[in-house]
């Protein structure tokens, strides 16, 4: 099988947590975000990383805006509009590579608490569910991927087509008009500028959703451990004491590994915040007043590609909380009526710390759920009222 991760490997197989980022440090690797510790080939590979962010990170965004200063009056209104919500997420894009990739050491770091909370995990229904996020997890990078390509590939396949390049960046050496062969090649090269960035915004926008539909299930995993305190008869008090610590350690963990990735969540999602409704409901007008059939198709998939940069990870952190919640119940609802005081001490302490919830903040500033996600798309949708009620797209359709 070519995607065999995205299947739950048998129970004889070795797997970790961290095997979830397989395909995610795979694809960073590509890009230029992972270098051999050392030899000639880091060397080598530290070149292809200078490339990547020179033109993918730095280029594209500066291509967009020499196109409007030196090209705006070529522009139709659903061109511009086109070219103008790629724009602006080609922007977010940069910033949130460059937030990602400075602290992609917090990333391969928490790979590392992974690893600690794996040791814990030796019963074979808590080694299923290891097997089963690992696989949900490639399988979630998957779907992305093939969402984030098609929405590349459709754009320059219908904008070729019509007899323009897909997003019309900024070139001084080739022009388009002056043949169908430069056309293609103006228009290829444009794909290729695009597809770099476009993997890195995906890596941005995917590494939350894998990290935290991992730390789900070690949630659960230690709710289930709680839920069996003092249930065996053959343990002594000692035992069990010792066991309520071990989940208690495995609790610690998990914050650690929590407050490890969240100053990298904070900083792209808030960014991704920051463009969502605007983007999205510049893609909608488009969509609505504008568009042609190929390109109404394009910036469909657009709009897919931007509710995937939130709404999957607002939702699994809504979820988080749940799990948070039903740890604390769990908790409360275990055998500890009968146990020694020193057990009913250490229980107490673990109640209280479990009681605070995670809760992922975007910039410091709110809390990423799906009411902050809820929010944000609202804004699209006031922006398509103020359009119709001003009569935007029309006066646009009239010049």
């Amino acid at each position: 099988m070519v995607f065999k991760l995205i299947r739950p490997a048998p129970l004889t197989e070795k797997v970790g947590s961290r095997d979830g980022c397989i395909y995610l440090f795979r694809a960073m690797k590509f890009i230029g975000w992972v270098p051999p510790k050392s030899g000639v080939l880091r060397y080598v590979y530290l070149f292809w990383t200078l490339m990547t962010f020179v033109w993918s990170t730095t280029y594209l965004p500066l291509g967009f805006l020499g196109s409007y200063m030196t090209q705006i009056k070529s522009f139709s209104p659903g061109e511009f509009l086109t070219s103008l919500q790629v724009c602006f997420n080609a922007y977010g894009s940069s910033v949130k590579t460059a937030i990602t990739y400075s602290q992609l050491w917090r990333l391969i770091k928490a790979k590392d608490l992974l690893d600690k909370l794996d040791l814990r995990c030796t019963s074979v229904e808590e080694r299923e569910k290891i097997h089963r996020v690992v696989a949900l997890s490639n399988h979630a990078f998957l779907i992305f991927t093939c969402v984030y390509c098609t929405y590349a590939g459709s754009t320059y396949l219908s904008s070729v087509l019509s007899g323009r390049p897909p997003w019309q960046l900024y070139n001084p050496y080739i022009d388009w008009r002056d043949g169908r062969g430069n056309l293609w090649l103006a228009s290829t090269l444009e794909y290729v500028v695009m597809s770099g960035a476009v993997l890195q915004d995906q890596l941005s926008d995917t590494y939350p959703l894998v990290y935290t539909l991992i730390l789900r299930v070690h949630l659960d995993m230690l709710r289930e451990r709680i839920q069996r305190l003092r249930t065996d008869e053959a343990m002594s008090e000692a035992e069990n004491y010792e066991e309520l610590v071990n989940c208690i350690l495995d609790h610690k963990i998990i914050i650690m590994f929590c407050d490890t990735i969240k100053p990298v969540i904070s900083g792209t999602i808030f960014t991704q915040f920051l463009l969502c409704g605007i983007v999205l409901g510049l893609t909608l007008i488009n969509v609505f007043f504008f568009s042609d059939l190929w390109t109404g198709i394009a910036s469909f998939m657009f709009v897919i590609t931007i509710l995937l940069q939130t709404f999957p990870f607002c939702y699994t952190c809504n979820l988080i909380m749940e799990d948070c919640d039903a740890l604390t119940h769990a908790i409360f609802q275990s055998k500890w009526v009968d146990a020694s005081r020193r057990y009913k001490m250490t229980l107490l302490y673990f109640l209280q710390n479990v009681q605070r919830p995670i809760v992922f903040i975007a910039g410091g500033i709110f809390q990423i759920s799906m009411s902050s996600n809820i929010s944000v798309a609202k804004f699209a949708f006031s922006v398509i009222t103020i359009t119709k009620q001003m009569n935007i797209a029309d006066k646009f359709k009239d010049e």
